[in-house]
């Protein structure tokens, strides 16, 4: 089973989490790509870019898509790490879970100058973040 990550790569917080994923996808089974890139929309016309903006999404080889927390719970789960992250798709753990997701996503650039001193990911070359190749 294969699993695409759609990330904001000017998010460092996102960023740095990509990184890790990445660094521990030894069987390829994820791939990571950035909803900033500028040829985004028409290699992946079907995932809308705003929303993408809004809550992550992922997509599974079997076209499922998986947003928010359940993308993040997948992707640790497929590198086999992070196991206790399942607690929160429990049911009632997963309503309090979900919301606080919202609130860190709809607050990520805040969350992340509080937390990294950088609100946003310089651009590079490209014009934007990229996560480490291994």
């Amino acid at each position: 089973m294969a699993l695409t990550i759609f990330y904001d790569g000017s998010c460092p917080l996102c960023v740095a989490e990509m990184n890790q994923l990445r660094q521990l996808n030894s069987n390829n089974a994820i791939v990571f790509e950035d909803i900033l890139a500028d040829d985004f929309d028409s290699r992946y016309p079907d995932i809308d870019s705003v929303k993408a903006k809004q809550i992550l999404h992922a997509r599974l080889d079997t076209g499922e898509i998986l947003l928010g927390l359940d993308a993040t719970v997948k992707a640790w789960a497929m590198v086999n790490k992070k196991a206790w992250l399942r607690v929160l798709r429990w049911p009632v753990i997963r309503i309090v879970a979900d919301a606080c997701y919202l609130f860190f996503a709809r607050h990520r650039y805040r969350i992340s100058w509080l937390l990294t001193g950088k609100s946003r990911c310089q651009p590079c070359e490209s014009g934007q973040c990229e996560i480490k190749s291994k």
